[in-house]
């Protein structure tokens, strides 16, 4: 009686076996990267510019007062020039943003926005020196003043202020027009940041400089 019922286990069991082991070899070793299978993560995005260097003091010639002394209009101000690399599969666009974090426009809760350049399309790498308000190189948000062209670094004599150079890969273009609110462009990309990345210059103007007539 013992018997009979150990010889059908016994089957069962070598059946098991022989389908289970077939299968477990089919699965092959276990997929590079670890994590479950997902991929390893590639090198970081990163931003740079011969113009300046991060955590260096921006030099006057991007600034909003080319000569040091008194502040130009912004048609006069020149952008410096920036490269990236590293950008992450998928990418459609990039939208770039300068601010400063330690001015606070009317003390208001938001900082100054000197620049803010969305749709540069996902296979850029740099954007060129002084690019101006009809630069196709994307499209440009309002600044401070509301206009979509670059504002250069302007702050006034003591602290230094800490100017934030920030670009973001996004996995999709931005439906906006050339002139939309930085809060817009924000509101738009929320949900599409692949990945991100700072650069920060330093800048403050010496005694003696003179603000000049309000920007137009």
């Amino acid at each position: 009686m013992q018997m009979r019922i150990m010889r059908p286990l016994a089957i069962v069991t070598l059946l098991l076996a022989a389908g289970v082991a077939p299968a477990l070899a089919q699965q092959g070793p276990p997929p590079a990267g670890g994590g479950g299978g997902r991929p390893a993560p590639g090198p970081p995005l990163q931003l740079t510019s011969t113009g300046l260097t991060d955590g260096g003091t921006i030099p006057d010639k991007y600034t909003c007062s080319p000569d040091g002394k008194a502040m130009t209009q912004p048609a006069n101000m020149t952008s410096p020039p920036l490269a990236w690399v590293n950008a992450p599969a998928g990418t459609k666009s990039f939208v770039l943003l300068l601010h400063d974090p330690d001015a606070h426009a009317r003390k208001s809760m938001d900082d100054i926005t000197h620049w803010m350049i969305f749709n540069i399309p996902g296979d850029a790498t740099s954007l060129p020196e002084g690019v101006k308000a009809d630069s196709t190189v994307g499209v440009q948000a309002g600044n401070v003043t509301g206009q979509p062209m670059f504002f250069g670094p302007c702050a006034p004599p003591g602290p230094v202020h800490h100017y934030t150079f920030e670009l973001f890969a996004l996995d999709t273009m931005l439906d906006l027009q050339k002139g939309a609110s930085r809060d817009d462009v924000q509101k738009a990309m929320d949900g599409h940041v692949l990945t991100g990345t700072v650069l920060i210059g330093l800048f403050h103007h010496q005694p003696g400089f003179t603000m000049g007539p309000p920007p137009r």
